[in-house]
């Protein structure tokens, strides 16, 4: 494989053009993540593929397998699947947090069958649907010891299953806790059952780039589950896109602390790294959401040596607070996407730490990644540049016609990366796909409102859809009125995100009542956590209208709650000011807020707190137009 044609200079926005002067199918890409782990395993047998901590107390204390480890693992886990009926359209559902088996069962899964990761944190009813959905028979879950809630919901999910394989904290030592007897399931521990199993090759047929790589859920905007399908060519491709950065060489670290049900975590830090051999560091099972790892965090750098992190923009808020007690020059950039990035956040983790902050942008119907930034070619406001092969183009909301250059409309996205579509059933040639609207003559429609360049960079201007993105994570707002809409007083309901400049957004909700109703915000509020089905969407806050906002032709109007939410927002945050008025407008379909000013007020305190939010704003002065 000629290292020219799989590694062309990418270093700056002009690489594009002489990238795809060569045809994608000229750069020799492996055939599916088998393929590829298979090649970093030959060209670097006895390098760190993974270092993997069991908490961030003890860091110092991981474990560790070179890429001949990984391979002997993925091997003996697939033939386990195999052995238990597992073939090419067979699902394999994994819920766990992060640990060490857990990568090299993803990577088995996709091997002997189809990787479906379930986050264990959604309500037991959600994760019914998506297991039922998936049609996977095998359960690769958190044990009582890694997991109790997870291992307590994989139990009774028992009853549609074939068989249960258990997952240990990583570096568990001593005798592992009891597993029950299952009737008609196979239950035991994963590493225990593919222990005797060939650990030197695969005992089916490999996969091809055609073949299902992955189904991973996402919420949508309907409030029903779906299931997004992978190929093994979508993961491969965006891989290496990604890899292809000539920032990051073969001697390269990289963090890795986002749930392996997330796409990022999968396509960024695992698949991404195994084209040239890199060394990943993986987190403990909580990941950036462990208090305790930001205490370390600078000490887990400097002794791992880690070039590069993935992470969203409230973790880099964090760490911008942390001090900097190590040497961490070996970190040159941090990866931020999946929300806004603030542009306080990002000037006071720059400052603070001397790192650069390199946004993008991608979404899972386009595997994952489909924009970057250059840490030395900055474009403010533009969440980066298009990775090569993928085309964007912006199109009439409501026509689809494609819109010239510059101007705002819905984002397209055409090319290897995107997906085949979700699942909607199964026939006896395997899954049946469906673009369920997304997909028009190969174009996926993201939903969100952007301008492209000419030369590729995107800037997003708001978001067609309604998701309410908090820290990173897509919260359906359907779930949120769902719940709200089974009280009994409540007649309608509206949930919208509100700015908050931990999260980007939290979610909030607008609801009307019976005539005759008792139910106070306060009530409602304790009524919606107790049944929205996943803790992060419990709205922080109910408030109650006489009616909810519609258009002309009497749809909900989102907008309107949004602006609300804003204003409220941005009042709390500057009510410190004494005068300052706050009101928000709605202009060009983008919620704006509009902070008048008295004479003697400090302007630059005020702009300083209004760049802690992710929140277009205009700033005068009273008597001034």
């Amino acid at each position: 494989m000629s290292g020219a044609s799989l590694w062309p200079r990418y270093a700056e926005p002009a690489d594009l053009a002489a990238i795809e002067a060569v045809p994608l199918a000229g750069r020799n890409l492996p055939e599916s993540t088998y393929a590829l782990l298979r090649r970093a395993a030959a060209g670097l047998p006895d390098r760190p593929a993974t270092t993997v901590l069991p908490d961030a107390a003890r860091w110092r204390e991981p474990v560790r397998r070179t890429f001949t480890e990984l391979l002997a693992d993925v091997h003996r886990y697939a033939n386990l699947l195999r052995e238990l009926g597992i073939r090419r359209g067979d699902a394999v559902a994994l819920m766990s947090p992060n640990c060490t088996d857990l990568i090299p069962a993803t990577l088995a899964a996709q091997l002997a069958g189809v990787a479906a990761p379930l986050n264990g944190g959604l309500s037991r009813e959600h994760l019914g649907k998506l297991l039922r959905l998936s049609g996977a028979r095998v359960l690769i879950t958190a044990g009582p010891e890694l997991a109790p809630e997870a291992w307590d919901t994989a139990q009774a999910f028992a009853p549609h299953l074939d068989a249960l394989l258990v997952l240990r904290p990583t570096g568990a030592a001593g005798e592992p806790a009891a597993l029950p007897a299952l009737d008609g399931v196979r239950v035991g521990y994963l590493a225990d059952l593919a222990a005797d199993h060939d650990a030197s090759d695969f005992d089916g047929e490999p996969p091809v780039a055609s073949d299902l790589a992955a189904l991973f859920h996402t919420g949508g905007t309907t409030g029903a589950p779906k299931l997004a399908a992978h190929t093994h060519a979508n993961e491969v491709a965006d891989a290496w896109m990604i890899a292809a950065n000539s920032l990051l060489d073969v001697g390269s670290v990289v963090f890795a602390a986002l749930p392996l049900f997330h796409v990022n975590a999968l396509v960024v830090t695992l698949l991404a790294p195994l084209f040239k051999g890199q060394h990943a560091v993986w987190a403990s099972p909580l990941g950036y959401r462990e208090p305790a790892l930001y205490g370390q965090f600078w000490k887990i750098v400097e002794h791992h040596r880690i070039t590069a992190m993935s992470a969203v923009p409230t973790v880099y808020a964090v760490l911008a607070q942390c001090p900097v007690d190590a040497d961490i020059t070996s970190l040159r950039y941090a990866m931020v996407g999946a929300s806004p990035l603030p542009s306080a956040v990002r000037q006071s983790f720059q400052a603070h730490t001397g790192v650069t902050l390199i946004e993008g942008y991608g979404l899972t119907e386009a595997t994952c990644a489909s924009a970057r930034s250059f840490p030395d070619d900055p474009r403010p406001g533009t969440v980066g540049q298009r990775l090569p092969y993928q085309r964007m183009k912006v199109v009439h909301p409501e026509t689809g016609d494609e819109l010239p250059r510059g101007e705002t409309g819905v984002l397209a996205i055409n090319g290897p990366t995107v997906f085949p579509g979700y699942v909607v059933g199964r026939d006896r040639n395997g899954y049946v796909l469906d673009g369920l609207g997304k997909l028009r003559d190969g174009w996926l429609d993201t939903g969100d409102l952007a301008r492209v360049d000419a030369e590729g960079f995107v800037s997003l201007a708001g978001r067609a859809k309604d998701l309410i993105i908090r820290g990173g994570h897509n919260i359906d707002p359907a779930m949120i009125e769902d719940a709200l809409l089974a009280h009994p007083q409540v007649t309608a309901a509206g949930a919208v995100g509100r700015p908050d400049e931990h999260s980007g957004e939290v979610p909030v909700a607008y609801v009307t009542l019976t005539p005759a109703a008792t139910a106070t915000e306060a009530d409602l509020l304790t009524w919606a956590a107790g049944r929205v089905p996943e803790r992060a969407a419990a709205p922080k806050a109910v408030t109650v209208l006489d009616a909810l906002p519609v258009t002309a032709v009497g749809k909900p109007y989102k907008l309107a709650l949004r602006a609300d939410a804003t204003r409220r927002a941005i009042a709390e945050a500057l009510a410190p000011f004494d005068g300052v008025t706050v009101d928000a407008v709605i202009e060009d379909g983008t919620v704006l807020a509009a902070v008048t000013l008295p004479s003697e007020v400090d302007e630059p305190k005020v702009a300083a707190t209004l760049a802690r939010y992710t929140v277009p704003t205009r700033l005068t002065f009273q008597g001034n137009p």
